[in-house]
């Protein structure tokens, strides 16, 4: 069975907007991300993926580390694999981006959050839905 958000041209909704994954084959996804006005996504990392978000309508504000900054149409940033990162929409009108995730295992599971707007799991995800380092996938 393949999940919704593996499902190329299919709208996924969350709290903060949504996402469509555009494109996807070894190695990389590309999605669409709608943030609403005022929305912001969690303060996050991943242990398998780094990102490629490209503002195409709209102003974002970006934090990856201890950076925080804005982005505008046309412009672009680099989320390295293990970076602390929000996405966020502080204007009055929507936010579109263009994200392409590249890695060895790239999965919505690889989300380690450390805050939260929407109330959703901060921390480490549970042992069944973690994914795997590549030395853990030698191993096994």
């Amino acid at each position: 069975m393949v999940a919704d958000g593996d499902r190329i041209g299919i709208r996924v909704e969350r709290p903060w907007g949504a996402w469509t994954l555009l494109e996807s084959g070894p190695g990389y996804k590309v999605k669409r991300i709608e943030v609403l006005p005022g929305g912001r996504l969690s303060l996050q990392k991943h242990r398998s993926r780094s990102e490629h978000w490209v503002v195409v309508q709209g102003t974002a504000r970006v934090t990856t580390d201890e950076k925080v900054f804005a982005l505008a149409a046309n412009q672009w940033t680099f989320i390295p694999l293990g970076a602390v990162h929000r996405l966020e929409n502080p204007d009055a009108g929507l936010l579109v981006l263009i994200e392409v995730q590249t890695g060895i295992h790239l999965c919505e599971t690889d989300i380690v959050r450390l805050e939260d707007d929407y109330g959703r799991p901060v921390g480490d995800q549970p042992e069944e839905n973690r994914v795997l380092s590549a030395a853990e996938l030698v191993e096994t």
